[in-house]
């Protein structure tokens, strides 16, 4: 039984943007939203849920990497506003027609040319 559900969380960490795209069309689709899924639209949710995953952080400070100091179900919130804002940004890519996976591969290739790595060190 613990291997099941270890396979079962690993599928979940590893589903691809496509599929969560196929999820999100669907979603909208049983629920007749599609209607209401404009660029403008969801770009406007977006916004509204970057703001909510910036009060996380409002009035903390700088927090450490990984936030060790943080309880389980104040990173479990964390998660679920991360979560909004990364969906909407994949259905919003999906409506305006732009293959999100293949666009963040370019741009890491350019950002890879545009900022190369520091010469190694001379001893």
């Amino acid at each position: 039984m613990g291997e099941e559900k270890e396979n079962a969380q690993e599928r979940v960490v590893d589903i691809s943007l496509k599929d969560l795209s196929k999820k999100l069309e669907e979603f909208a689709r049983v629920r007749d939203w599609e209607k209401y899924h404009s660029p403008r639209n969801l770009l406007l949710a977006m916004v509204g849920e970057v703001g909510e995953l910036s009060e996380i952080f409002q009035w903390r400070g700088e927090v450490d990497k990984g936030l060790p100091n943080w309880e389980e179900s104040e990173k479990e919130h964390l998660g679920e506003e991360l979560s909004d804002v990364l969906l909407y940004l994949i259905r919003l890519s999906d409506i305006c027609g732009i293959d999100l996976g293949d666009a963040a591969s370019r741009k890491l290739v350019k950002n890879a040319i545009k900022y190369p790595p520091p010469p190694p060190k001379v001893l």
